[in-house]
């Protein structure tokens, strides 16, 4: 565990329910400053949703999220100003298709933050670089690969300066050459200390960038430890099984 810095992201007894379906259950959980936390569990545990709840893209029913010591607000401008501090990488790209890459990459840092254009584009490219897409920043994002579109994605995420960075399941949409062009990248930023959320089915990317295991089943947190205690000695029956489908497969 690198418990390197302060708490800067505290979910508190959080429930979630859809109508008579409960998608989370007392969930409690805290990511320190420089932490990165790999969440991960059969289809249907949870996961997803409570990535989506870090953002507020999902309401909660009770409990509280707080990120860098401020609760998340219901809606209005102050969670527009806290999700400014989350970046977002999701399964589909959500790349805007009629702005070029880098358009793409500054509309934030405009927008939200007020950066003038040319200081915008300067950290772009310098971004696009980072990810290994500086070179197509001209392009329309159907003229990329995926691989190539979710690193701009993550690219576009950091220019925002993020406190946080949140991945739901940010390979599952890949072709299985494109993977690993993405989780270098995600291996690079947690090497240089962003605090990162992932969701993924990558185990991978569990064992060599995790600071810790999260394991969810049944919208609940079963167990979290090392990614090697973890997989090397689950504790609950569901993490066994979970752990020994994967084996076999």
């Amino acid at each position: 565990m690198t418990e390197t810095g302060a708490p800067l992201v505290v979910v508190e007894n959080v429930q979630k329910h859809y109508g008579e379906f409960q998608a989370l259950t007392d969930i409690d959980l805290t990511v320190h400053r420089g932490e990165v936390v790999v969440v991960i569990g059969p289809s249907g545990s949870g996961k997803s949703t409570l990535c989506r709840t870090i953002n507020r893209l999902e309401t909660i029913t009770s409990g509280s999220i707080t990120i860098d010591g401020k609760e998340l607000p219901a809606e209005g401008k102050g969670l527009a100003t806290l999700r400014a501090d989350v970046g977002m990488v999701f399964q589909s790209f959500n790349l805007f298709a009629h702005l070029t890459i880098l358009e793409n990459v500054t509309l934030g840092p405009i927008k939200v933050r007020g950066l003038k254009k040319a200081a915008a584009d300067e950290e772009a490219m310098k971004l696009l670089e980072r990810v290994g897409v500086a070179q197509q920043a001209s392009k329309l994002p159907a003229q990329l690969s995926g691989g190539q579109q979710q690193r701009v994605a993550i690219a576009r995420a950091l220019a925002m300066h993020p406190k946080v960075m949140l991945f739901d399941e940010p390979t599952s949409a890949l072709d299985p050459e494109m993977i690993n062009e993405v989780l270098d990248v995600m291996v690079q930023l947690a090497k240089e200390g962003m605090t990162m959320i992932v969701v993924t089915h990558e185990m991978g990317f569990a064992r060599k960038a995790a600071d810790r295991v999260v394991f969810m089943a049944d919208g609940q947190i079963v167990e979290e430890n090392t990614p090697d205690e973890f997989f090397t000695n689950p504790q609950s029956d569901r993490a066994k099984d979970f752990l020994s489908k994967l084996l076999t497969n």
